[in-house]
């Protein structure tokens, strides 16, 4: 989905990645595109920041109640802030204007492949005690649900598919936050904390690899 209150910018940008062999639906505000959202679920979005009605931020903070939904911000604001405010928001990653195509493909190419890599687009498996549907973004443990973060769930669906695969910090945040996230390890040492606590009896699910980074064991 294209977010963009210039219809030009709209038609350029649908135009090209139709022709990389995606199907684009469009709207011209974040109104407009929450309504089109209930309707159809694009697998991603590319939203301007400043659009009239709703601003691209505004439409970031209704979008991350009910949906969880990759997001690309594009805008003419390229100032730090604006960056920063926007990857807070949920971002998963924010292009200035002007901008190549070439660019936007690969950005939106590498946010799709971190996406399903996390497994987010993929359905529902079980591992050990553990039965993740991320079709729903649910976890069951020992049949009981459990109440996740995006964030929390992302962390646990990379390691869990990927079952004694040790992932240092910094590919947990590159696959889970992106390559332009503002953060170090603290980050994910702080979430896996707070997943060991949800956890409860299973918390040794996620083991310490130490002075390298965290796996998954059942």
């Amino acid at each position: 989905m294209i977010i963009d209150d210039e219809e030009a910018m709209r038609a350029l940008i649908k135009t090209f990645l139709i022709s990389e062999g995606y199907s684009v639906i469009e709207a011209s505000n974040g109104m407009d595109a929450l309504e089109r959202i209930n309707i159809v679920a694009p697998d991603l979005i590319v939203a301007d920041v400043m659009m009239p009605y709703m601003d691209g931020f505004t439409f970031a903070e209704e979008l991350k109640k009910n949906h969880h939904i990759p997001l690309i911000f594009l805008s003419a604001k390229g100032e730090e802030w604006d960056k920063i405010q926007g990857l807070k928001l949920g971002g998963d990653d924010y292009i200035v204007k002007p901008f190549h195509q070439g660019e936007l493909l690969a950005r939106i190419e590498s946010v799709l492949r971190r996406v399903r890599q996390s497994g987010i687009l993929s359905n529902r498996i079980t591992v050990g005690p553990l039965v993740l549907d991320a079709s729903g973004y649910k976890v069951m443990i020992k049949n009981q649900p459990l109440s996740l973060t995006l964030k929390e769930f992302e962390i646990l669906s990379m390691l869990a598919r990927n079952k004694g695969t040790v992932f240092t910090r910094e590919q947990l945040l590159e696959s889970v936050w992106g390559l332009n996230y503002i953060g170090t390890g603290r980050t994910v040492d702080t979430h896996i904390k707070t997943l060991r606590l949800k956890l409860k009896d299973h918390a040794y699910l996620i083991q310490t690899a130490w002075g390298v980074g965290y796996k998954f064991e059942v």
